[in-house]
């Protein structure tokens, strides 16, 4: 379930209801149905080698109409939350707060006196962010990365394609290399633009372009 959620960025619903007749194993796609999903379409996405392998085995042995996630005996899994919890917690991804003082607490009595505790940390639909975040960091396009995460608009898109600290500076980083492996085509380039600059700005500033991203 986590390897479908994170690989493609699906709903939790979208999840949980997979039948084994959407999971085609001799062409490696999972098909979601029309008017199984949010918006109402249909969609299908080819498998990784993580989900296929994976899939694989949670359909063995199952018929067609049965859930692809199931607990011992056949029952499909739906609520997970406290095994979420739990999983979150140990991974350092989650916490468990007293309701009354807020404070971190690992029993289900807090030293306040109080057993009421909310969970604080990674929720399942966080799952979605980083689907799409990692579809763009590959440079898949996003018209395809919407394809397969199930956004209908570009707007709705972009506010789970969220730039963090570590997205901007892992870009100046590729910057940095690339510039360093073209150094000298790079550095004589933006040098003749600074040279004639004064001569023809416009050319100048197409030049300048230029050097700054090479190819």
């Amino acid at each position: 379930m986590l390897a479908v959620a994170y690989n493609f960025g699906w709903r939790l619903g979208e999840v949980v209801g997979l039948r084994v007749r959407q999971i085609d194993l001799s062409d490696r796609t999972i098909t979601l149905e029309v008017g199984t999903t949010k918006n109402g379409r249909g969609r299908t996405v080819k498998m990784t080698n993580e989900v296929f392998t994976l899939l694989s085995a949670c359909v063995s042995k199952k018929a067609k109409d049965d859930y692809v996630f199931t607990r011992d005996g056949g029952k499909a899994v739906h609520d997970f939350r406290d095994t979420w919890h739990s999983v979150c917690i140990r991974a350092g991804v989650g916490k468990y707060v007293c309701a009354d003082c807020d404070r971190i607490i690992n029993e289900p009595k807090c030293n306040c006196g109080s057993r009421k505790r909310r969970y604080v940390g990674l929720l399942f639909h966080d799952l979605r962010r980083s689907g799409v975040r990692n579809l763009r960091r590959l440079g898949v396009a996003e018209s395809v990365a919407m394809k397969i995460s199930g956004h209908v608009t570009a707007s709705i898109f972009k506010r789970y394609d969220i730039i963090e600290q570590a997205d901007l500076e892992d870009a100046a980083a590729r910057l940095d290399a690339k510039q360093k492996s073209n150094a000298a085509e790079f550095g004589q380039s933006l040098g003749r633009v600074v040279e004639n600059s004064t001569k023809n700005t416009a050319v100048a500033d197409q030049r300048q372009t230029v050097a700054v991203l090479p190819n």
